[in-house]
Parts: C-alpha cells; structure tokens; sequence
C-alpha cells in the first residue's frame, strides 16, 4: 500500500513537473506578454518576470517595446520645382499598447515601413528643391505627423522621422556648383569694392592731416625708406616728393627771368608775352612803326680786308668810297 501511494505521488510531482515546464513563461524586462485564451484576448499584459500559462489553453505572445529603428528605403520623386531627386530617411518607433499592436495590425512592422515609404514620397512632390537642402526640420516634423496619425491606431508611437539623404543628378549638383560660386564671387567683389571705399577714406584723412603739418609728409618719407632698406636689395628707391618740385616751380615763376636776358626767353617769356599782347590789340591802337636808320658806308681804306688766300667779294668793292 505504502508503495502504491509513493508511485502515486511520485507520478504526481512529475505531472506537476511537467506542467509547470510548460505553463511556465519569462517575460524580459523590455516586453510584454500578450495572451490568447481559446483565441480570446486577456485583458490582463503580462509584465515583465515569471509568469504561468495553462498549457495547450494559452498562448502567450511577446512584444518588443523598445525603440525601433527602420530605415526607409530610397524613393525617386520629383519635387514641385520639378528636380528628380532621390531622397531616403530613418523612422525611430516604439509600442505603447502591445494588445492594439497585435490585434489591430498584421505586421506593424511592415504596416510602419509602408507607410513611411508613401509620406516620404508624398513630401517629396509637396516640397522645393531648396526645402529638401536647406529645411529638412520642418519637413521632418510634416513627415512625423503624416506617420503619426495612422500608428496611433495601431498601437505605435512615432518618436522621431529623420531625412537622411538627398542625392540630386549630376547636371543639378555642376548648375548648383556655378551658382554657388557666382554668388560667392559676387560677395567677394563686394567686399572689396567695400574695403576700397573704406581705405580711400581713410587716405583722405591722412592727406588732410598731412597737409596741415608739412614735417608729417617727411616722416612718412623716412619711413618708407627704412621699409625698403630693411630688406637685402641692391637698388634703393628714394621717392622725391612731388610737394618739393611744385615749391620750387613757384620759386622759379616768382623770381623771374635773370637781367640781361630778357630777349631771349623762351615762348613762355617776355618775348612770348609782348607777341600775345601784339596779337590782342587791335591794328589801330599798335604804335607807331619807328624810323629806320642805316649806318653810313665804310671809306674804301676803311673796309676790312678779305681773308687770306679768298679773293674780295662785290660788296667789299661796293661797299667803299674812296677818299679824295
């Protein structure tokens, strides 16, 4: 009898083993268990730990609530600017309610990336070139809300869409690069029409300083020469101020000619002046024309004597008179 009682508690246990083996469930700390009773829903999600099923009655099923990571394949679209672009992006999910993700959707997944896939192209045709390079924040949060709307029904939570890439066709990218250099060539001249205007003015003032103090322009002079002396050349450039030889063209203009040569200035001199001044006055106010006067003729013994070794010309024979 003794026997047959431990048989049967020894049968016992092990049937209480084996149950247990398969009733017995580990839920992680990151899921949640799900469980169909019959087919049916339990309200009650199985949190994370141990917990038991009734075997062949149950069925748990465990879903991931983390984050999710899914890139968006590439989509070839064209934007409103009509640019064929190539445009990919990443999408960032987690599950909050595992029971709406299970039921409500076959493979939320798969329902995820469709989705995105379809937005993705639908902002693609809704956007400029330049939102696509320059404004992707703002696209990335139209994108979210389109995403966001149809997952709320499945259980899922949109954490964050990220444009990731914008491939655009060669020609596009050589017609961008020649923009973009036009425009900084034209910040360039820009600038330094900008910092031309700039040191003229300055050069201004520093003319205006210098023309009130002579000794200033001296100065600059002298440092200019040590500038140039500082480096190994052979040749020295010593710049002669120009302010030197306008003083002396009014020293020279207010001296005057030097006596005894005033017939023979140049056309800028006295004879130049009397020749414009004849020229201005009219012909009946010109002085009268003086009295001409011829030396008397030389007395033949008074001639001079031809050169040796020439015979006498005809004025030196008539050019004399004889005396008696």
């Amino acid at each position: 009898m003794l026997d047959e009682l431990l048989a049967v508690g020894a049968a016992t246990a092990a049937a209480a083993v084996v149950y247990v083996a398969a009733a017995a469930r580990v839920v992680r700390q990151y899921e949640r268990g799900v469980v169909f009773r019959l087919g049916r829903l339990r309200q009650d999600i199985r949190g994370p730990g141990f917990t038991m099923i009734v075997p062949g009655v149950d069925k748990l099923r465990k879903v991931n609530m983390q984050i999710v990571t899914m890139p968006v394949p590439a989509q070839d679209g064209i934007t409103r600017d009509n640019v064929t672009v190539r445009v990919d992006a990443v999408i960032y999910f987690k599950v909050m309610d595992a029971a709406d993700a299970v039921v409500r959707v076959e493979d939320y997944r798969f329902a995820v990336s469709q989705m995105a896939q379809t937005s993705l192209r639908s902002i693609i045709g809704k956007s400029d070139l330049d939102d696509l390079l320059s404004n992707r924040e703002k696209l990335n949060q139209g994108l979210e809300l389109m995403l966001d709307s149809p997952a709320v029904g499945w259980g899922v939570s949109i954490d964050r869409v990220e444009i990731k890439d914008v491939s655009l066709p060669e020609t596009m990218k050589r017609s961008m690069a020649r923009q973009a250099e036009a425009d900084r060539e034209r910040r360039a001249r820009v600038i330094n029409a900008d910092a031309e205007l700039q040191a003229s003015k300055k050069l201004a003032e520093a003319a205006g300083v210098m023309s009130d103090q002579p000794a200033a322009l001296q100065l600059r002079l002298l440092q200019t020469v040590v500038a140039v002396a500082a480096e190994k050349n052979s040749t020295l450039v010593l710049p002669f101020p120009v302010e030197l030889l306008r003083f002396l063209e009014r020293a020279a203009q207010q001296q005057g000619p030097p006596p005894g040569q005033e017939g023979e200035q140049t056309p800028d001199g006295p004879k130049a002046t009397q020749a414009r001044a004849a020229v201005a006055r009219p012909p009946d106010a010109q002085a009268p024309e003086a009295p001409t006067f011829e030396p008397p003729l030389p007395l033949a013994d008074e001639a001079p004597d031809p050169a040796p070794g020439q015979p006498p010309t005809v004025g030196d024979w008539a050019g004399g008179v004889t005396r008696s």
